[in-house]
């Protein structure tokens, strides 16, 4: 069960969110489509003038490549973005960013969230080869597992989470999700399966780290029955919630355990409990205005299991869950306002993919 209070107040007018209601928001008829043509569209956000921002992972490009862990071999480039969507119309409005895909650009590791603060968009640069490696690319590719910002054009480096991570663990530094409080910066590494706070100058600390759970073995390992291996957090998204403590998602690494999947409460200084469960490969969630809690599914029926079908899931208030959709092809991000989910849909595509409103129950 997850207890919910108000919100207290936002601190900053900058940090204020002013409601935002699209052109035909009065007939919510049924979900609609807000832009398209998105490469590998990730994490997404509003600011407070109520513009829409979406980070695109991008499609590689054209070198250079190497052994990958998502194909045989994966290719660097620059064509990461962070996308505006304001006023029915969509542009680039940060480009030349870090971007690592097979060559058929879908999948591609790169911009994996934005958030926007006094009208600033701060974004993660998702990292796909090891920190030491990041030297061997060219300039643009040495943000990679970087907080990145984008002032007045220029990108702007505000904290090294791979770098802070490789000092503890050498498969730590992928950056997947970043918000914004009166605290400063927290960030989630899916690597390194913890949740760091970036303090001024871009020093960072780490809040938590999310425990491994151990699973049954799935045939393809060639292991005897009831085996059991140990399957990582991989820490997806975070976000503050009502009461003012951190909630994180967990994608979980392989087998990607159908139903085992989870939703952290953090506070700094204890341990992480788990506040929400029985979910498949969460990538994102979010609050509502209520308080109430959204998750975002990437494969509602695992990622094993061949069906690209995602799902957007309300989390009711006796710990139960209400499936708002599965008319989703595997999503990459959510954000809520005034009234409506926000999805990033096809966040695997390169070329293909949009965002989606859909209206809440």
């Amino acid at each position: 069960m997850i207890t919910r209070t108000r919100m207290a107040p936002a601190v900053g007018a900058a940090l204020i969110l002013t409601l935002f209601t699209p052109a035909g928001a009065e007939a919510d008829q049924g979900p609609t489509t807000v832009a398209t043509g998105l490469d590998n569209p990730h994490g997404l956000a509003f600011s407070a003038d109520g513009s829409l921002y979406v980070a695109e992972g991008g499609v590689g490009g054209a070198g250079p490549c190497f052994p990958g862990a998502q194909a045989d071999l994966e290719c660097f480039g620059t064509s990461g973005a962070i996308t505006k969507i304001s006023g029915g119309s969509q542009r680039r409005v940060v480009t030349g960013l870090p971007s690592i895909a097979a060559p058929d650009g879908a999948r591609a590791i790169g911009p994996s969230d934005v958030t926007v603060v006094g009208g600033v968009p701060m974004f993660t640069a998702g990292l796909a080869v090891a920190p030491a490696k990041r030297d061997t690319l060219p300039a643009a590719g040495r943000n990679i597992g970087w907080l990145l910002a984008s002032v007045e054009g220029r990108v702007t480096r505000v904290a090294d989470i791979a770098g802070h991570a490789a000092k503890t663990d050498p498969d730590g530094g992928n950056p997947n999700s970043v918000t914004f409080t009166e605290n400063g910066a927290a960030v989630v590494d899916a690597a390194g399966n913890t949740l760091v706070r970036v303090a001024p100058r871009g020093r960072v600390s780490t809040v938590a780290k999310f425990p491994s759970q151990e699973v049954d073995a799935p045939p393809s390992t060639g292991t005897p029955p009831g085996t059991k291996i140990t399957s990582q957090a991989v820490p997806t998204a975070v976000v503050a919630g009502p009461d003012g403590a951190y909630y994180v998602s967990q994608l979980t690494g392989f087998p990607f355990p159908v139903g085992k999947a989870g939703v952290f409460r953090v506070v700094p200084g204890q341990e992480p409990t788990v506040v929400a469960t029985g979910f498949s490969t969460v990538i994102d969630l979010a609050f509502d205005r209520d308080g109430s809690l959204y998750v975002l599914e990437l494969a509602h029926n695992g990622m094993l299991s061949g069906d690209p079908s995602g799902a957007l899931i309300k989390v009711k208030r006796d710990g139960t869950h209400q499936i708002v959709t599965t008319d989703l092809t595997g999503p990459g991000g959510l954000a809520i306002r005034d009234g409506a989910a926000y999805v990033t849909d096809c966040g695997v595509c390169a070329g293909t993919g949009t965002v989606v409103r859909i209206p809440l129950p």
